[in-house]
């Protein structure tokens, strides 16, 4: 549908943005600008606020680059997590998925992306130095790859491997119920949980 057939360029331009969202159709945009549009005007100023703040006064912990709305995450602040186990991965979606199955109670590393050359990602455009930092602390004695298991994602974590091996800590990674190729965030939680669960020593 071009924009004259919205018969108002305000409207169009709103399922625009609703269109650029992930996994949302322009039909589904259509249907999100219309039900806006029927909001109390108080309704929509609130809806816009919320995700002006998200983007303006959103923080990221220090340690472990999770999401927090002022310093530290609260898994970090959490005095019951597990502060032995750490575990790696790409996205802060990965650690909702994780967190999820219930079955992982330690601390975090998020990557923010993994090694990718073609899409001209390299070891030092994410936070590996801090994660080796981090174990040399001491504190840490297991670290779980819990990375995509595609080619990209092995690469990483043969990467981060290789960087810590000299450190005092096991290096596991999740079983392979996850299978390859497969990213977490779409993986079931049954599935997922096993994996952690059943995780095993890495073996590059």
């Amino acid at each position: 549908m071009s924009l004259n057939n919205y018969g108002s360029q305000l409207l169009a331009e709103a399922v625009e943005q609703f269109a650029s969202l992930p996994g949302v159709g322009r039909r589904t945009a259509l249907r999100l600008a219309l039900h806006v549009l029927k909001q109390p005007a108080e309704n929509v100023e609130h809806f816009a606020e919320a995700f002006r703040r998200l983007k303006s006064d959103i923080r990221y912990c220090p340690d472990c680059r999770m999401i927090s709305d002022d310093g530290h995450c609260p898994f970090c602040d959490d005095p019951h997590r597990d502060r032995t186990t750490l575990c790696v991965v790409e996205s802060l979606r990965d650690v909702f998925s994780i967190e999820n199955t219930g079955e992982y109670h330690g601390l975090y590393h998020i990557l923010g992306g993994i090694i990718s050359p073609m899409d001209g990602i390299g070891p030092g455009d994410l936070p590996i130095d801090a994660l080796v930092e981090r174990i040399s602390r001491g504190e840490i004695k297991e670290v779980i790859l819990a990375l995509s298991t595609g080619m990209e994602g092995e690469t990483t974590s043969f990467y981060i491997y290789k960087r810590i091996s000299g450190l005092p800590v096991q290096v596991t990674a999740i079983a392979r119920g996850v299978g390859f190729g497969d990213d977490l965030e779409y993986t079931d939680e049954l599935t997922l949980g096993r994996s952690i669960l059943g995780r095993q020593v890495f073996r590059p």
